[in-house]
């Protein structure tokens, strides 16, 4: 009954056993899983986020261009505001000078006019007996003929100078009239040179403005970028710690089936030497029994003996379930621990792949430095999050440290000469174990 008791009594603790460990393997899964979703949401952020610095760095980029362009105007218009105001005074400058002259032929004409009006009333005054006693008095023909084309050259140089007069006092009025039009278009242009000079002013404070709100936005955006891709960062460091416990815990898990094995074949070897020793014990007691029965039974003395004897027996039947089984247990544990020891400590079965140096493995960062600092080497360089950098890693056989980053813990990156040889390494699983 006792042995029944103890049977049953391992047996639970077996069970118990066996269905904690998946309790806790799955509750660090479903952290992992949760850490992944929030690490997920953080990156969707972080995309909405890079998404609006890209616009608002396009659209700061445009702004500035226009503010570039309008400042070229505002140059442009300056430029010409100045000519304008040259080219107003100029003209100003030309328009007193043909005043002046306009007046000095005003003067000569007015000289003039005065001059053929003595003239005129000479004439009246004398009559007409004056020319003709100068004609009548000519001592002959020619000189009568001569004093007539005089008198008609008079009379026509009068008239050529009025007409003369006159036609420069009207070419001098038409150049005036032109002046005067030619210096209000130039103050017409110069008032909308101004009014064009005071729009563009504005749109370049406004435009001014609008860069320094972009800016102010752009400043926002960045600040959290940085933010959230700290975020991410801790979130990462997280996923490597829960995936480093999953692994631990499955390491755990496995020595523990290991130590189980190892406990169930005791038992079992135990269970069957009990057996063994019953069925003896059985068979001695079946032969005893022939015995007695083929004996007379004279006395009470005689059958007192042969119910004393089997009173010893159940110590024996007993013992060896408690001590026997006991020790080997702890004999298998010491291998299990004495293995470990020789390959180093036990991570897990990690995912392995391998990359090179070049642009396709490594992006932006391709023909630099390990996020150590180190130079990648072939054979010795492996990437891998949530273990401290330095750390020797023992892989079919082979010893890496570990130097770079961009893969989770449980995931080691086997750093190769070659692009071609990473390929061909493709994706393997292998026992991890911490050396050194």
């Amino acid at each position: 009954m006792n042995r029944k008791k103890l049977l049953s009594f391992l047996l639970t603790v077996v069970l118990g056993s066996m269905s904690v460990l998946p309790v806790a393997a799955a509750t660090t899964q479903d952290k992992i899983q949760d850490a992944r979703n929030a690490k997920s949401q953080t990156e969707s952020s972080l995309d909405e986020t890079q998404s609006r610095i890209q616009a608002l760095e396009s659209k700061k980029g445009e702004s500035e261009a226009y503010l570039e362009e309008l400042n070229a105007q505002l140059t442009d218009l300056k430029n010409s505001l100045e000519e304008l105001q040259q080219q107003s005074a100029d003209k100003q400058a030309e328009l007193e000078k043909v005043q002046a002259e306009l007046e000095k032929a005003k003067d000569q004409e007015k000289e003039q006019y005065e001059d053929m009006c003595l003239r005129i009333q000479y004439m009246y005054e004398q009559s007409n007996s004056g020319y003709l006693e100068v004609l009548f008095d000519s001592g002959s023909f020619s000189e009568f003929l001569n004093r007539a084309g005089n008198i008609s050259q008079i009379t026509q140089y009068d008239r050529d100078m009025l007409d003369e007069y006159q036609a420069t006092k009207h070419t001098i009025a038409e150049h005036e009239k032109t002046i005067k039009e030619e210096k209000a278009e130039i103050e017409r242009l110069r008032r909308e040179s101004e009014a064009k000079q005071d729009q563009v002013e504005e749109l370049v404070q406004v435009t001014y403005n609008q860069i320094g709100e972009y800016a102010a936005d752009l400043q926002d955006a960045q600040s959290e970028e940085a933010a959230l891709l700290h975020q991410i960062s801790q979130q990462e460091t997280e996923i490597n710690a829960l995936l480093k416990q999953a692994k631990d815990e499955e390491a755990a898990a496995r020595k523990a089936a290991q130590e189980e094995a190892a406990r169930k074949a005791a038992r079992e070897e135990a269970q069957k030497a009990a057996q063994e020793e019953a069925a003896q014990e059985q068979e001695a007691e079946e032969e005893e029994s022939v015995q007695e029965s083929q004996e007379p039974e004279t006395s009470q003395e005689a059958e007192e003996p042969a119910s004393e004897e089997p009173a010893p027996d159940p110590e024996p039947e007993y013992e060896p379930e408690e001590s026997e089984p006991a020790p080997e247990p702890e004999e298998t544990e010491e291998e299990t621990e004495s293995s470990s020891s020789d390959s180093g400590t036990y991570l897990g079965n990690f995912r392995l792949t391998a990359y090179c140096n070049c642009s396709k493995c490594c992006g932006q960062w391709s023909g630099g430095a390990t996020a150590s600092g180190t130079t990648p080497t072939p054979g010795r360089t492996v990437a891998m999050g949530g273990i401290a950098f330095g750390t020797k890693l023992l892989i079919n056989g082979q010893v890496y440290t570990v130097e770079d980053r961009g893969t989770a813990y449980g995931h080691v990156d086997i750093y190769m000469g070659s692009h071609s040889e990473a390929l061909n390494f493709g994706m393997q699983y292998a026992d991890v174990y911490v050396v050194g």
